[in-house]
């Protein structure tokens, strides 16, 4: 298996587009920007077109994502392992080159991978949106104490 990290040349999200990645901003929201790749041929001087190569990384939620390059297979796994058992699973008997975009990026792909992946990221949308309902009526909550003990002289 032989493996490739991609790197933007600049370490910084605000830097000039890769050429292999585009990032999308959007107007101010409580979201982060989203990272659509796009996948090219590789460079056939860093990797022969004969062989196999797929991309490992995460997505926005932090899931791991591999999809071979020429876009024909991919998936979402819960563990970096489980990805690149994948890619080498998909790419028998000769093994595959693994790339390791500096990027996320999202499956462009049906998911082949694991399929209980996609509701846990819904599960966790879910959660993370009712502890921050939680954490803002604690945070009123304690605020409307504060006053009431002021209003009693006790603080």
């Amino acid at each position: 298996m032989i493996s490739v990290q991609l790197m933007s040349p600049t370490p910084s999200w605000r830097a000039p587009k890769h050429p292999t990645f585009a990032i999308e901003r959007e107007p101010a929201r409580s979201q982060p920007a989203k990272v659509t790749a796009q996948f090219q041929p590789l460079d056939p001087s860093i990797v022969n077109d004969e062989i196999p190569a797929f991309f490992i990384g995460r997505n926005m939620e932090g899931f791991w994502v591999a999809r071979d390059a020429r876009g024909q297979i991919g998936g979402i796994f819960l563990l970096e392992t489980s990805a690149l058992s994948f890619a080498k699973k998909n790419s028998e008997p000769a093994g595959c080159a693994t790339i390791f975009p500096s990027e996320r990026f999202e499956l462009d792909l049906e998911n082949s991978g694991n399929p209980f992946v996609v509701h846990l990221g819904a599960l966790r949308r879910l959660a993370l949106g009712h502890g921050r309902k939680m954490i803002a009526r604690i945070a009123k909550m304690t605020e409307a104490a504060k006053r009431r003990l002021n209003d009693l002289h006790l603080l």
